[in-house]
């Protein structure tokens, strides 16, 4: 039988209310995020989006991720705060918060309070299955802005756990307690038994009043992995289920999907930065070493250098966020260096976690 068969989201009961106080943090976080994006227009020289790692230990273990171990103790808060406030002075935008499980922090709190003291948007990436009522109340108070929730399958497999059937209940509660943006995020490309589990949990997103998305897994250097004719099918049908959401600038995945190279200019480095546990600067998750030098010491000029270096692994990249970000840019400043990542990187990749 179908995966997709054997579980019934529940009917859904009345909405919450859309209380004054949620209509007032979206319409001015709508705002915010429209000032960031000018922001972005007007300037090169700052960061818009940073991922940071509180914590590479995860209470899951899905088989197609590489950004996770099972023994990580979490960054100690005096340095995760000196972090967002170098994040700050770089001028960056966005701070996303991502692991591991961030939730397994026992100071995520302050940590969002931080980021939003910066002036930044603050987002959190987490697999959701450590949020209670109270967490959610605990997070609308710190001022979390964004909270994405990645759900692989209908049914929990040996590939993932992050399945509809156990997620549910955190979805409801989410729907009824955040006074945040929610996204819902499924896979297709990852090994999932059922392709159209993806299809699924994006409709279930929507009828709940969340934002849905759909990414195509990447090996394990970010790398590019062609869909199936079955996986391309629900792709496509997801795509036009959200085509209003912001995954409108996903249109990068066209050509992924059909197993071809973008052209495109990675601004990674620059636009974007990934923070790792160990607080080194890297291109993003799957390029972790490039550059790989301590947060602490990055400078405006380090962001305009990396701003116009060229990245091998970008033809073939399916890392969205960078794509996303990069698209701001796309119009302007060709790149003038060269850069290899996937050629080896001495030392510093040496050093970095390494996730089995």
């Amino acid at each position: 039988m179908s995966s997709v068969t054997t579980f019934v989201p529940p009917p859904l009961v009345a909405p919450a209310p859309v209380t004054l106080k949620r209509r007032w943090k979206k319409v001015t976080r709508k705002v915010r995020e429209l000032a960031s994006i000018a922001s972005a227009v007007a300037s090169t020289g700052h960061p818009y989006m940073a991922h940071i790692v509180p914590m590479r230990r995860c209470n899951l273990a899905c088989t197609y991720c590489n950004e996770f171990d099972d023994f990580s103790d979490p960054v100690p808060i005096d340095e995760m705060l000196r972090r967002i406030d170098d994040l700050g002075r770089l001028g960056t935008s966005v701070i996303t918060i991502s692991g591991g499980e961030p939730l397994l922090h026992p100071d995520l709190d302050q940590v969002i309070a931080r980021i939003r003291k910066t002036g930044a948007i603050a987002g959190m990436i987490t697999n959701g299955y450590l949020l209670m009522p109270d967490r959610i109340e605990r997070l609308n108070k710190a001022g979390l802005d964004h909270m994405q929730i990645s759900i692989d399958n209908v049914m929990p497999d040996e590939v993932s756990k992050k399945s509809l059937k156990v997620l549910d209940k955190k979805l409801q509660m989410l729907a009824e307690h955040a006074d945040f943006h929610v996204n819902i995020n499924s896979v297709v490309g990852g090994g999932i038994a059922d392709p159209n589990a993806a299809l699924t949990v994006s409709e279930r997103a929507l009828a709940l009043g969340f934002s849905s998305t759909i990414g195509i897994i990447h090996d394990g250097s970010g790398q590019l992995k062609p869909l199936g004719e079955a996986e391309r099918q629900v792709w496509d049908k997801v795509r036009n289920l959200t085509r209003r959401s912001y995954s409108r600038f996903n249109h990068f995945q066209e050509a992924i999907a059909n197993g071809k190279p973008n052209h495109w200019r990675c601004r990674a480095g620059g636009r974007y930065l990934y923070i790792c546990e160990l607080g080194l600067v890297h291109y993003c998750s799957q390029q972790r070493g490039y550059p790989g030098v301590p947060l602490s010491g990055y400078q405006t000029a380090d962001v305009k250098r990396e701003f116009l270096t060229e990245k091998s692994c970008s033809p073939n990249c399916t890392i969205s966020c960078v794509h996303q970000v990069s698209y701001i840019d796309h119009w302007r400043a060709p790149q003038k260096t060269f850069v290899s990542p996937n050629a080896g990187h001495g030392a510093a990749a040496a050093e970095l976690v390494q996730i089995q």
